[in-house]
């Protein structure tokens, strides 16, 4: 297989990184990942056509979101689930930002960022729910954490997409178009100095003093309105929010000692072209990789949990089309969609091909003709037992498949109308139990036994004189 050019500079520095650098083991887990990402030799599948005989080989990706590649396809998906929790209504893009002499503290100990998120979190609320105290408007905004700038240098903020309006305790839904950017960047210094303090201890408490001083107009933050309609909304959170570190594309050169990549200047809007040794270049890329299960997008709000006002408003995407969207989001459909060919069509003939085998490093996952599960044999003699195994009986392996799922499906109808039929029975005019007794003039054991024995029969005794 041919590596990429990221792939072919980590892999050719990469006893350097493991000895010199001597990152963190999730580091490593994500660099060994991104290395053998699309090498048929830690795994592939083999799909093969029933009418042919053609073999296919299609190589397993890594999932790692540090891989270009697999980041781009994981920003897909991740951009498809934020865009199932938008209300139709206006958004805003919102950037808070930390000056230079906070993001030493936030690259030395990772879980101070989530300090960050906090801290726009309760900004945030606090702006919509000084609208009335009252109702207590609640809005819903997606934070994302980037922890890099265009020019890959460690620069930690929050990108915010909110909602222009709550819902409130009485009111399904107020819009509000006026962010107060005074108040914005006065509360927002204030909430993360305070929450650093309280981290960090009395060691933090001089430059949190000098902060104030050299910050008098508070923290940058950059909340002007725009155009952000559903339809605009849906594609800038996939173009933008959850993007990779850098793109291969802007890699334009690599002679093994230094790399030369580019990126728009956001000052000027300029195309800057820069040259670092390719030390540097590890160096820059390794400290975006975020630890492991920690969450770089956040939902608050009403996005967060289920709101008492959420069943009166509309969602910019109906459950028709969000199934419809997420059928799209497979491997066979992203590639139809994105490079226009079905990579599961036989070159030959063009029939629809079948997984015939699985491969995970050196050994065969396949399943037998009779159904009997996963063998699990040595590649060497699999490879041969593929090429002489029918594929007709493995199509009909699917067909017999497809025939016990419509079994289950039959059975799973006539428990859903047994269950129906016994719950509506519950309801049916009986005597009760305290009545029978009652009238029986019977003690309760004995008029239980009775009611075993003869359940819809009330047997009477006459009492002693």
């Amino acid at each position: 297989y041919k590596k990429n050019i990221l792939q072919t500079i980590f892999s050719d520095h990469f006893e350097y990184i493991q000895y010199a650098l001597r990152p963190g083991k999730n580091v490593m887990d994500n660099i060994k990942r991104m290395i053998h990402c699309h090498d048929p030799s830690y795994g592939q599948a083999v799909y093969g056509c029933p009418h042919c005989g053609k073999l296919k080989s299609v190589p397993f990706s890594c999932k790692s979101r540090f891989c270009p590649s697999c980041g781009n396809m994981y920003n897909q998906k991740r951009a498809f689930r934020m865009s199932c929790k938008l209300i139709s209504c206006n958004h805003r893009h919102c950037v808070f930002t930390i000056p230079e002499e906070l993001r030493i503290y936030f690259l030395k100990d990772h879980s101070l960022l989530n300090c960050l998120f906090h801290a726009v979190r309760d900004v945030v609320l606090r702006m919509f729910s000084k609208l009335n105290k009252t109702e207590n408007f609640t809005p819903g905004f997606i934070c994302v954490l980037h922890s890099f700038g265009r020019d890959l240098k460690w620069n930690p903020h929050i990108h915010a997409l909110i909602s222009e309006g709550g819902a409130g305790n009485f009111t399904s839904w107020r819009p509000n178009k006026h962010f107060d950017f005074r108040f914005l960047r006065f509360a927002f210094r204030k909430v993360l100095l305070e929450k650093l303090a309280h981290k960090l201890g009395s060691s933090f408490l001089k430059l949190k003093n000098q902060i104030y001083k050299d910050h008098p107009d508070g923290f940058y933050v950059r909340a002007k309105p725009n155009l952000c309609s559903p339809d605009i909304t849906i594609k800038y959170i996939s173009r933008y929010l959850g993007r990779p570190v850098i793109a291969a594309s802007r890699i334009d050169s690599y002679d093994g000692d230094s790399v030369t990549f580019h990126y728009t200047r956001h000052e000027d809007h300029k195309t800057v072209t820069e040259c670092l040794p390719v030390i540097d270049f590890i160096k820059r890329l390794i400290i975006h990789i975020p630890d492991k299960h920690f969450k770089m997008v956040r939902y608050y709000g009403i996005y967060a949990k289920h709101h008492k006002q959420e069943k009166n408003l509309r969602q910019c995407l109906s459950p028709q089309k969000q199934r419809y969207l997420s059928s799209l989001l497979d491997w066979r459909n992203s590639i139809i969609l994105t490079f226009g060919y079905d990579p599961l069509k036989c070159p030959k003939c063009g029939t629809s091909m079948l997984v015939l085998e699985v491969y995970y490093k050196k050994t065969a996952l396949f399943e037998d003709s009779k159904g009997n599960g996963l063998w699990i044999v040595h590649a060497p003699y699999s490879f041969f037992a593929v090429r002489q195994r029918s594929l007709n009986q493995n199509k009909k392996l699917h067909n017999q498949r497809r025939g016990e799922s419509l079994h289950s499906l039959f059975c799973y109808v006539i428990f859903y109308f047994k269950s129906i039929i016994h719950y509506l029975g519950r309801f049916a005019k009986f005597p009760r139990k305290q009545e029978r007794v009652r009238r029986a003039g019977l003690s309760r054991r004995s008029a239980v036994a009775s009611a075993a024995i003869f359940p819809q029969r009330v047997v009477r005794i006459p009492r002693r004189a």
